[in-house]
């Protein structure tokens, strides 16, 4: 998707036609119970409990909502954009860069306990 939105983009830019895509990560939305079989009313009623797995899974610790996709959408079609061409805005609270850096020093505390207990030769 990100190389058609770069081509299509480079293709279409001199004629003053933008085009850009959104790469959202987990937003808590009815598709995660849908994609398990759920019926439409059991899949909406699985959005509480996706919020409270996805807020531990990026380093903002909040769930992605269909609100957050809304509004990168909004700016992208805004005056505010009109510079903007063959972008992937990627929607994600953080998920793409990686462990959250509170996870990542826990772990490198955990080595670093485990190497001094280890024994010397």
């Amino acid at each position: 998707m990100i190389h058609l939105t770069r081509s299509v983009a480079m293709e279409l830019g001199e004629s003053g036609v933008r085009v850009n895509c959104i790469c959202p990560g987990g937003i808590a939305t009815p598709i995660f119970g849908k994609a398990r079989g759920l019926s439409p009313d059991q899949a909406d009623a699985t959005v509480p409990l996706m919020k409270g797995v996805l807020e531990g899974s990026q380093p903002i610790k909040r769930a992605g909502l269909p609100e957050d996709i809304a509004r990168a959408a909004l700016w992208l079609a805004s005056d505010e954009s009109s510079f903007v061409n063959g972008h992937a805005l990627v929607v994600d609270g953080g998920l793409t860069g990686g462990r959250p850096w509170s996870e990542t020093q826990r772990s490198r505390a955990r080595l670093r306990d485990a190497l001094e207990l280890a024994p010397k030769e």
